[in-house]
């Protein structure tokens, strides 16, 4: 079978962590890298949780590059509520054997989807877009070598999580999101609407970390953490698990419903900073972007737990 390259664009992050759980130990993907942003938590610390991540996988050939620490033009944002203070939620910190890689993240996106054929890179980002915007300022001919692009954010029939109208990665840089979308890459974005349907329940939970593989006892442990969050400031008890979509869905495309349409992300205004305007009244053989509508939650976990297995 052949794998799907891909590199993963982050900033881990409690969902991000269960992504690359999913990513580290997939038979359908090969993970080229990982490339960290600063978003959930300042790149320091995101760039350390992924190298922390990679080595309770045993996935140490996989290169860790740190990328962009800002936003475009924005103060750096964090979610500490949502992740907690080092960006694993309970997970105690600690230094990873192996180093990041050397050579900036923009460089690491540009250097593995230039030496690949076109088309057959792809990229899931889980954290701002900030990365892919800057590299494709570096190289506009991105948009056109660039396999499938992935990215989790945005927020359309579900409403906002940081605020009414907008997700936390499209508002934490939507300057670079507005540029990513308006660049010709045929982005499908998995906003609010399908992730909230991708929820860790009790039972799925459970099901992780009965498996007892380090990658599962960690991604269970997140989940937990999650569980937590949800419960003290939602009201609720099953969390979604936004990040694991895009990479799932690279997996196991049939997983996940999309419908053909043109996204805008608002930049001028305060008061909707960063709401994503999915327009489905398009031509849908030449529709620019596509949004994620359902998915198939059981099967998105039962892939997690096949990975993690």
């Amino acid at each position: 079978m052949n794998k799907q390259a891909l590199i993963i664009d982050c900033d881990p992050g409690v969902d991000d962590a269960v992504a690359l759980m999913l990513a580290f130990g997939s038979s359908e993907l090969d993970l080229l890298a990982v490339t960290t942003v600063g978003g959930n938590a300042p790149l320091a610390k995101t760039t350390r949780n992924a190298r922390m991540l990679r080595q309770i996988a045993g996935r140490e050939d996989v290169p860790v590059h740190a990328g962009a620490e800002r936003p475009l033009r924005r103060k750096p944002a964090g979610a500490g509520a949502f992740h907690g203070d080092e960006g694993l939620g309970s997970l105690t910190p600690f230094e990873p054997a192996k180093t990041v890689a050397d050579g900036h993240g923009v460089d690491a996106i540009l250097n593995a989807v230039n030496a690949r054929e076109p088309g057959t890179v792809a990229l899931a980002v889980l954290g701002p877009m900030t990365n892919l915007a800057l590299a494709l300022r570096r190289e506009p001919m991105l948009a056109r070598r660039l396999g499938p692009v992935a990215i989790m954010g945005g927020a359309r029939g579900e409403g906002g999580n940081i605020t009414p109208s907008a997700e936390f990665n499209v508002w934490a840089d939507p300057e670079a999101a507005d540029e990513v979308l308006r660049s010709g890459l045929p982005v499908t974005l998995f906003g609010l609407d399908a992730t909230h349907q991708v929820r860790a329940t009790e039972d799925r939970i459970a099901t992780i970390a009965a498996l007892g593989t380090a990658s599962a006892e960690t991604a269970a442990a997140m989940m937990r953490f999650s569980q937590t969050v949800e419960r003290e400031i939602v009201g609720g008890d099953a969390p979604p698990v936004h990040d694991v979509c895009p990479v799932a869905w690279l997996a196991r495309p049939d997983l996940f419903g999309l419908r053909p349409c043109r996204i805008a992300v608002e930049t001028q205004s305060e008061l909707t900073r960063g709401h994503t305007a999915v327009e489905f009244r398009v031509d849908p053989d030449t529709a620019p972007h596509r949004w994620a509508v359902s998915a198939d939650a059981d099967g998105v976990f039962a892939l997690v737990a096949e990975a993690l297995r």
